[in-house]
């Protein structure tokens, strides 16, 4: 390389090194939208005990239903923040595993709405539109019947799948067999 390329070389270095940084700041955004969410949610047992009622999704990092209804879940929090408790529940967290079973819960995302008094008013497994979710959680916030109680929509599915060679099948494999 002659003296005269190398200003150019430099320069390509460090526009390839700043749009390396850029995608990897961005993705980086993009991925931690539902585990932001998680992490400013109420304890289970805290939302459930403080006379609000809960929204609680059932979500995975790999569920492509979650990561579109990510926006809606946002802005449902904002919206609501005084008199909606939100919960995000990662289900390829170990922790819990006890309340997957407890609910059942064989796709994701998996919603469970509550009354003010902890108890359960309604279930919906896969996409809520952002009107129909919030047409919910407004029936929710008035101690109305729920216009969804159990609904079924579009999944990230987990297979119920026979397990394998002493493998299970559950929220975390992906419906693969592996746990």
């Amino acid at each position: 390389m002659d003296n005269k390329d190398r200003p150019m070389a430099k320069a390509l270095a460090v526009v390839a090194a700043l749009l390396a940084v850029v995608v990897f700041w961005t993705r980086s955004l993009n991925s931690q939208g539902l585990e932001a969410l998680a992490r400013t949610s109420l304890p289970l047992d805290e939302a459930l005990g403080n006379g609000k009622p809960t929204l609680v999704e059932f979500y995975a990092d790999w569920c492509q239903v979650c990561h579109q209804m990510e926006p809606t879940m946002a802005q449902l929090g904002q919206a609501h923040r005084a008199t909606l408790d939100l919960v995000l529940l990662n289900v390829e967290n170990p922790l819990w595993e006890q309340e997957l079973d407890q609910f059942q819960v064989l796709g994701v995302p998996t919603f469970l709405f509550y009354g003010p008094d902890g108890s359960v008013r309604g279930r919906s497994v896969g996409l809520l539109q952002a009107d129909q979710l919030e047409t919910v959680v407004a029936a929710l916030l008035r101690d109305d019947p729920l216009p969804l109680p159990n609904n079924q929509g579009a999944t990230s599915a987990i297979t119920d799948a026979k397990p394998s060679q002493g493998s299970a099948v559950g929220p975390r494999s992906h419906g693969n067999g592996a746990v």
